[in-house]
């Protein structure tokens, strides 16, 4: 028997949160999603991720976004997430959308990698496993594997979904042509593409720039954005220094020193005035420029201390930015 839950829910939390439509399909989405990437794994306190995943789940983000590699180490991320799923969430599994993926190196040997059918049933079961749930709402094929054939790599997308053992297929990483193709694969196997997760902020446009929005909107698949703060670069953690909690001096593998590039940093400085004129914050202002894209379901936020949840739990409800704002923000940061 399960341990009793004394963690309560918000009782207001459906009323604080925009929820939109993803894609062309029937699932609504929260316009903000918790992604536990990179602070839930063995070398952060459990505490500190149990009270991120609350605080979220209180301000209505019902979706958490895992991967089988999140850690460190690679793993760790969904163990930990299932302990505290079977101690505090157990009563609101169907309250919940959560996703995981596989596609990076995860064990030794040919399989442990890529997108054969192999590593990613192999792969799904093991997320299953150490997640202890019964089945992802989501799950993803995370990155093109460039020797497999890709019919071979969603057939066993197809499999996971008609095996009940997930809701909806997504992708993660792949070109708008491969996209393109991977959806008709989908399609005609009768298990539609609901989702794609590339990366997308004000300093990486190639998701639009490319033609993978305008591929997402025409063949209805809907997309949550990851690394919307550029691992922070667009928050105002480094806009005079490098704190002694960041990243970059913690030793991240996410964010070095040499990617603080000065021009990066006098361009965020830059745009924090603006925010500031606008009454946010620059974090804020970044989620909000994200979410003008029209083809932006959801925008996959990262978070090391509650605060930083709600602080981007209200960009959303900011006025949209203005043709006058967007051209303010284009001086800064040319796009390519």
């Amino acid at each position: 028997m399960p341990p009793p839950i004394a963690y309560q829910p918000a009782s207001e939390r459906y009323k604080i949160h925009p929820y939109v439509r993803c894609g062309q399909s029937g699932l609504l989405l929260p316009r903000l999603a918790l992604g536990l990437w990179q602070n839930f794994g063995d070398t952060y306190p459990l505490a500190n991720s149990r009270a991120l995943l609350r605080r979220a789940f209180d301000l209505g983000i019902t979706h958490f976004d895992l991967a089988n590699n999140y850690g460190p180490p690679p793993g760790a991320a969904e163990t930990n997430f299932g302990r505290i799923f079977r101690e505090d969430f157990t009563l609101w599994r169907d309250e919940l959308i959560v996703s995981s993926k596989a596609g990076y190196d995860m064990w030794p040997g040919p399989y442990g990698n890529w997108g054969s059918r192999k590593h990613v049933l192999a792969s799904l079961d093991q997320s299953l496993l150490r997640t202890g749930l019964e089945y992802f709402d989501i799950f993803y094929s995370h990155r093109p594997d460039p020797d497999t054939p890709l019919a071979e790599t969603m057939g066993a997308l197809d499999h996971a979904v008609r095996t009940g053992k997930a809701l909806y297929a997504g992708l993660s990483n792949y070109s708008a042509d491969q996209t393109r193709e991977a959806a008709g694969i989908l399609r005609e196997l009768g298990t539609p593409c609901l989702i794609h997760q590339p990366r997308y902020n004000l300093f990486d446009r190639r998701a639009e720039t490319s033609g993978l929005f305008a591929t997402l909107t025409h063949e209805g698949i809907g997309c949550i954005v990851f690394s919307p703060l550029a691992q922070g670069l667009l928050t105002n953690r480094y806009l005079h220094g490098t704190p002694a909690d960041s990243r970059v001096a913690s030793g991240s593998v996410f964010l070095r020193p040499d990617q603080l590039d000065p021009a990066k940093i006098d361009q965020a400085r830059r745009l924090n005035v603006l925010a500031e004129a606008r009454g946010q914050s620059l974090a804020q202002m970044a989620v909000t420029w994200v979410l003008r894209q029209p083809a932006v379901t959801t925008v996959l936020i990262g978070a090391s201390k509650t605060t930083q949840i709600e602080e981007l739990c209200q960009a959303p409800a900011f006025p949209v930015l203005s043709d006058v704002e967007l051209a303010a923000i284009d001086k800064i940061v040319q796009p390519a």
